[in-house]
């Protein structure tokens, strides 16, 4: 495989491409929707599309390519793929809606000496994703993938 801008391998940098793309969709959405641009919003985890979703099957889809979808290689993305998916339409999902919880919760309770330093900010309710923003995720990194099919082979 010829040499990639990332550590020198191509995968890595398809796998890039469409980890920024998820992304940057969401700073354009968060300018779209609120007229507000916040690069912080790169790094955040949560909404549409999921990028760990279109990360992990950029990465399938890119070793299936190059190496065969019936090698070991592909089978062992493709079960991580599907591990990283499930959490994040899961568990990550549950923890998100649990942080909401405990978020009213807290607002409910008056302020006291008992309470002192529990609560500095609120917790983060973002954290995971819906299955359809995990499916659209999913969606695009398997056509990033295949969009820059050329550039791995």
């Amino acid at each position: 495989m010829n040499s990639g801008i990332i550590f020198n391998n191509r995968i890595l940098d398809v796998v890039f491409i469409s980890w920024a793309l998820a992304q940057g969709y969401k700073i354009l959405t968060e300018i779209v929707m609120y007229k507000k641009i916040s690069l912080s919003t790169i790094w955040t985890t949560g909404g549409m599309p999921s990028s760990h979703s279109s990360t992990v099957t950029a990465l399938s889809t890119s070793i299936g390519l190059i190496h065969g979808f019936s090698g070991t290689n592909f089978a062992i993305a493709m079960i991580f793929s599907g591990i990283v998916m499930y959490d994040a339409a899961g568990i990550r999902r549950a923890a998100g809606k649990q942080a909401g919880i405990i978020n009213r919760i807290l607002d409910k309770i008056p302020h006291n000496i008992y309470l002192t330093g529990v609560r500095e900010e609120k917790l983060k309710e973002l954290l995971g994703h819906t299955p359809f923003e995990v499916v659209v995720g999913a969606i695009l990194g398997v056509v990033v993938a295949f969009l820059f099919k050329g550039y791995l082979i």
